[in-house]
């Protein structure tokens, strides 16, 4: 009995991302080996650079769908999954621009679904040069922000189970679920979509992802890492990016808030005042605009620019 292909499309957001597009599109077609890839929607955020001239030149059944401004990463997702609604899948892949797939990547994350109770499934994230990205995440807390606050994120992560931020190479070897993960290239199963809805698009950037798998896992539905699967992600314009990492920063607070009550809340928004005033304090210009816009509401960013 022949066994069908799973049926796979692809939502690519993007935003002035015409150094990165052309090699992520390219690396669907060995990325998509063992399945059907059905559609791959490039959900575009009002880019001014050649990055929609780059799209339509590409050799894949490609449908754009441009939002007219920078409406944030999950707006953008929403977005293309509204464009694939009459389109017959199985799971789709949300991706960032700046991602490269290897050869075999869908089916193997494909395959990691078959199971029952498995929602969405995540390859290892490498950087351009091979090594491992730590990409899986603990369920946020206010121990986890305080021991993050006082001594790094990578190193808490390297400790038990003390840091959000999982750092243990050991632990990127060997497959198995998570609370949530970097969500530069996540595999979605239509039911669980269908089941928990839309992103969050409140969210702008960062915390959309984490809000998403949260959410799943709320619903009984697990987030699985899969190592065979790997993706090549460029990433880390937050750590630099004064705005970004204000944003990202923020977000963490919303998101704790909108899951605990007020007690465990002002605790974890505390502990993250401390780390962020900590680390401006020794001169990182992130972290004083991440603690000015978390004193003052006034300075926190509503809508991105164009």
């Amino acid at each position: 009995m022949t066994i069908a292909l799973p049926r796979i499309a692809v939502v690519v957001v993007t935003y002035n991302s015409e150094g990165v597009v052309e090699e992520c599109l390219r690396s669907l077609c060995d990325g998509a080996r063992g399945v059907r890839l059905t559609d791959v929607v490039v959900a575009d955020n009002a880019s001014a650079d050649g990055t929609l001239r780059i799209v339509e030149n590409a050799d894949l059944p490609i449908r754009i769908v441009q939002l007219g401004r920078n409406a944030g990463y999950a707006a953008a997702v929403n977005a293309g999954m509204d464009a694939l609604l009459d389109s017959d899948f199985d799971a789709v892949l949300v991706l960032n621009p700046d991602c490269r797939l290897r050869p075999g990547v869908l089916s193997t994350l494909a395959e990691a679904l078959r199971v029952p109770g498995r929602g969405i499934a995540v390859p290892r994230l490498v950087n351009p040069d091979g090594s491992t990205q730590p990409s899986l995440r603990r369920p946020p807390t206010v121990t986890r922000a305080l021991v993050e606050s006082i001594i790094g994120g990578s190193r808490a992560g390297r400790i038990g189970r003390l840091g959000e931020l999982i750092t243990d190479p050991k632990r990127y070897e060997r497959a198995g679920p998570a609370a949530w993960a970097t969500g530069a290239a996540m595999l979605v199963s239509l039911r669980t979509w269908r089941h928990i809805g839309r992103w969050d698009e409140t969210f702008l950037l960062y915390g959309e992802e984490t809000e998403y798998a949260l959410r799943a896992w709320d619903h009984g539905w697990t987030l699985w890492y899969e190592p065979s699967a790997v993706v090549e992600h460029i990433g880390g314009e937050s750590s630099t990016n004064t705005m970004l990492w204000a944003l990202l920063t923020v977000n963490r607070v919303r998101l704790y808030r909108r899951r605990n009550g007020a007690l465990p809340t002002a605790a974890y928004y505390l502990a993250v005042v401390i780390g962020e005033g900590l680390r401006a304090l020794a001169g990182r210009h992130t972290a004083r605009a991440a603690v000015t816009a978390l004193v003052l509401p006034s300075r926190r960013l509503r809508e991105l620019p164009d």
